[in-house]
């Protein structure tokens, strides 16, 4: 009977989530007038996040094998650090930070915050990952591989945290975050945004820009493995790294790209830390995070610890 109690609690939460979500997205569409494009656009207007940017010391269990940071959360272990998961697909756990704040359950899969780690690598490091696991700021990509396996369970909620140089914030939210696997060049797709940030995976809200930069739907590319719709080069060549790059303009939004201090640059391409809807494409991010949990956590929604 209490077994039964907890299914429908859980059940309930979820619902509860999905609701106060969509009550956010008319909200903000009765007092919006959006640029329509593929998927909806909506903004969180009072949403505020912590100001401290550097992150806790790092704890946690290192033969916890759930399935994710959200399982890992469900079962008691609530202090953000690096823990061992292990998806269903995956026959060895692997080594992941999972931020507990937000409501818990968050799954890291990168991180920069200093440029101590190069990104500019090839197909089979962005397939296995790389970087470093052991630091409260450390810069890593999980792994194409371990990423696929994370959102089997599909219906994931993806968080991006970004921070300029002057310490300003901002995120995105996309519902429904998947990745293919590498028979598929671990193609991306993704749902409805909303945030703070612009949608910038989508390309923004220029025609043009979604047609040359849009990243739905794209196939992942490397320096060694072309695999995107430029015809007239490789853009992971031109960008120093691995992302999931369109044709002509490669990219609105590249969070893999080469670490420029002070944030404005200059070059022959345009390659940092971007994020276009927000600071345009010769600016470069100071700190990133990305992390997917099941919607269901989506209670306290703020800066993150991760």
């Amino acid at each position: 009977c209490k077994l039964e109690i907890a299914k429908l609690q859980q059940k309930l939460k979820i619902l509860q989530n999905q609701l106060l979500l969509g009550e956010w997205q008319l909200k903000d569409l009765k007092e919006h007038k959006y640029y329509w494009v593929k998927s909806k656009e909506t903004k969180f207007k009072n949403h505020e996040i912590e100001k401290d940017v550097y992150l806790p010391t790092t704890s946690g269990s290192l033969i916890v094998y759930d399935h994710d940071c959200s399982a890992v959360y469900n079962s008691g272990k609530t202090t953000s650090g690096y823990y061992r998961v292990r998806p269903k697909s995956i026959a060895e756990p692997f080594l992941v930070y999972c931020d507990m704040l937000d409501g818990g359950g968050w799954t890291v899969f990168q991180r920069r915050s200093n440029g101590k780690v190069n990104f500019n690598r090839g197909w089979n490091e962005y397939k296995s990952g790389f970087g470093l696991f052991q630091g409260k700021k450390d810069e890593y990509w999980l792994g194409n591989d371990y990423l696929h396996a994370l959102l089997s369970n599909k219906n994931n909620l993806l968080k991006i945290d970004l921070m300029d140089w002057k310490g300003v914030k901002k995120h995105a939210f996309y519902e429904d975050f998947q990745i293919k696997d590498e028979k598929d060049n671990y193609g991306v797709e993704f749902g409805t945004y909303s945030g703070d940030a612009g949608d910038a995976l989508s390309g923004g809200a220029n025609f043009d820009m979604q047609w040359s930069a849009s990243h739905q739907g794209m196939s992942f590319s490397t320096p060694d493995r072309d695999n995107d719709r430029f015809l007239g080069g490789n853009c992971a060549t031109e960008n120093n790294c691995g992302w999931w790059f369109n044709r002509t303009r490669c990219h609105a939004a590249n969070l893999n790209g080469h670490y420029y201090k002070e944030g404005v640059y200059q070059g022959n391409y345009d390659n940092g830390i971007i994020w276009v809807t927000w600071q345009g494409f010769w600016y470069s991010l100071k700190y990133t995070a990305m992390k997917v949990r099941p919607p269901s956590f989506i209670d306290l929604l703020g800066s993150g610890d991760g």
